[in-house]
């Protein structure tokens, strides 16, 4: 049985050294400590709720009953005889054990059965707090409870990195070359209102036209586009900034594919001229190519958070944080020359 949260177990390590709260806050004397040396709480930052612990002890040298006694408790409408356990050797303090009932392993309850007398060398309560604090914000699974030798949270879909992995430059530039969420918060403030200023007409788009959306038939001399996911009213100048763009490539990028403003000219001109039925004049164009370079700045910036929220949920094979980087760059390198970019009176 699960004891509440407000009535920790005698028998638990992990409540033999709680600390007494503050009487003028709700924080314990060690939070109390660190806040006098500047160590504060960041103001309305969630607080880490309570978890349950169970009375149980799981033995060392036959995990399954125990784990599969607080899977009980945690996961009841699990029929036990479906239960599935995969244990993880790779650790060399604790003991692991995976318990799933889907083969995708969707719903994975981790039980990690602590070493012997690791207490010695390890404050476990001071652990659990830590998980709980890296929890509420949002940087550690979810914690399901503790029990005595041990505690079940959540599994984390991923590979454990091996010595040959995290010498990989993708694994640890992302802090260096991703910009802070503050700089994204000012540059998308910036293009609101530098780019509605443009006057640029709203009309359906493709909003996707990379090479690989446009299909010729060169035996009707005809041009088509497919895939339409990502269609929808846009500004017009987003969508052909957004298609010269993608000269550059997707898998291998390369920004001098841009193409240079002798060609973007011959090609808004065809454009303008097929859109209008008539003539169009050079103002006409040069108003269009300074939109069209404009909004390509937008374009760079929202593939490349498209490309950050990829690199989390995504299972496809490519290195979206590397092609979110190199957005970033290529929109903070032409944003200067862009910008100064000015409309024909």
């Amino acid at each position: 049985m699960a004891v509440p949260p407000s009535a920790p177990l005698p028998c638990s390590p992990f409540y033999l050294r709680r600390q007494a709260p503050c009487p003028q806050c709700s924080w314990g004397m060690e939070e109390k400590a660190a806040a006098s040396a500047g160590c504060r709480e960041p103001p309305g930052a969630p607080r880490a709720a309570a978890v349950p612990c169970f009375g149980i002890s799981v033995d060392q040298d036959d995990i399954l009953p125990g784990a599969l006694r607080l899977i009980q408790e945690l996961r009841p409408h699990w029929k036990p005889e479906q239960v599935r356990t995969k244990r993880f050797t790779d650790g060399i303090t604790n003991k692991l054990v995976a318990c799933y009932v889907e083969e995708d392993m969707r719903d994975c309850v981790l039980v990690r059965v602590y070493g012997e007398r690791t207490e010695l060398l390890v404050d476990r309560e001071n652990e659990v707090r830590n998980f709980q604090l890296l929890r509420a914000h949002g940087c550690a699974p979810k914690l399901y409870c503790t029990f005595q030798n041990g505690l079940c949270y959540e599994y984390m879909r991923g590979m454990a990195l091996g010595p040959e992995h995290i010498r990989e430059p993708r694994l640890f530039s992302l802090s260096v070359d991703v910009p802070k969420v503050e700089v994204l918060e000012q540059e998308l403030s910036w293009l609101k209102e530098h780019l509605s200023q443009l006057d640029s007409p709203v009309v359906f788009c493709h909003n996707d036209l990379l090479c690989k959306n446009i299909i010729y038939d060169s035996t009707q001399g005809h041009v088509r586009f497919i895939d339409y996911e990502y269609a929808g009213y846009n500004y017009q100048a987003f969508d052909i900034g957004n298609h010269f763009n993608e000269f550059a490539g997707v898998n291998e990028v390369d920004y001098c594919r841009y193409p240079g403003r002798e060609t973007q000219l011959q090609w808004l001109h065809y454009y303008l001229q097929a859109q209008k039925g008539m003539a169009v004049t050079p103002r006409e164009v040069e108003r269009l190519y300074v939109q069209v370079n404009k909004f390509a700045l937008a374009s760079h910036f929202f593939w490349a958070l498209w490309a950050l929220i990829q690199n989390q949920f995504s299972t496809i094979d490519f290195d979206f944080l590397r092609y979110a980087v190199i957005r970033f760059h290529q929109y903070f390198k032409v944003k200067p020359q862009v910008s100064a970019l000015e409309m024909p009176k």
